[in-house]
């Protein structure tokens, strides 16, 4: 069983008026085959702790530890940390003009295992999963994220997922921008990727529908840049009906907080 525990971790990130702080002591454990779903308000840290995490070098972390299976993985590259296990499939995905789909994937499974796997076997397993997520073959040829669809690019991520078979995954808002269907679909790969390999799950997210396809054995409130609830996953339909406020620091209301 895999483990992956961040202990009192605080990071930062530069802005206009200066140096300031997001992170504020985040503790959190996660095991083998577990869904962790974080869920807060806009401006609360959720996505600055994926980002510190996956190790976007924007956020400085000031103290703390992430420790995958042991390792401190805030002290390795990004590329040591995806080999060391972790995935981030990204809010935003960005745009790779110029790299098709299906190097950019070889390259990744080649670096993070250590060699090449064999053509034939990787062309059956790029088809599969393409075809499961719904992605059009041709897709494989063009750039990566080049003229997707938000959709087609939350599929994209997921079929990452699918073929780097990482050890842990942080899906920050995976959910936002799909329709109905995408989400389904999307929510579908991802339980594909647990069932088949104990993926270890973090989901960020604002919202409970895409609970409903990926449901989450244990469910956090994030605000102020901590941890400040955890429950089951009643917890979600809670924040459902009640929304954030009383989780909100002192002061400061919905509003401000989504600002």
């Amino acid at each position: 069983m895999a483990t992956l525990e961040i202990k009192d971790l605080y990071a930062s990130v530069e802005t206009k008026e200066g140096k300031k702080q997001i992170l504020k002591g985040v503790n959190l454990t996660v095991h083998s085959g577990e869904t962790h779903a974080i869920m807060g308000p806009n401006g609360s840290g959720k996505s600055t702790l994926a980002y510190t995490l996956a190790g976007h070098p924007k956020y400085e972390v000031d103290s703390g530890q992430a420790l995958l299976d042991g390792q401190d993985i805030l002290k390795m590259t990004p590329d040591e940390r995806a080999k060391a296990g972790l995935f981030l499939a990204m809010q935003y995905p960005v745009e790779v003009p110029g790299v098709s789909m299906t190097n950019f994937l070889r390259t990744a499974k080649t670096e993070i295992e250590g060699k090449a796997p064999a053509i034939r076997q990787w062309t059956k397993d790029l088809n599969a999963s393409m075809k499961r997520l719904r992605m059009d073959s041709k897709f494989a040829q063009r750039s990566v994220n080049e003229g997707f669809s938000g959709g087609e690019k939350k599929r994209a991520e997921v079929l990452q997922l699918e073929l780097l078979k990482p050890k842990f995954a942080i899906m920050d808002e995976t959910d936002s921008g799909l329709d109905v269907d995408a989400l389904r679909i999307v929510s579908e790969g991802v339980n594909r990727a647990k069932e088949n390999t104990d993926l270890g799950i973090l989901m960020v997210t604002h919202y409970t529908r895409i609970l409903r396809y990926i449901k989450p054995d244990i469910v956090h409130v994030f605000s102020d840049g901590h941890f400040v609830k955890t429950g089951g996953p009643e917890l979600a339909d809670e924040l459902e009906e009640t929304g954030y406020d009383r989780y909100l620091p002192q002061g400061a209301d919905s509003e401000s907080a989504l600002a």
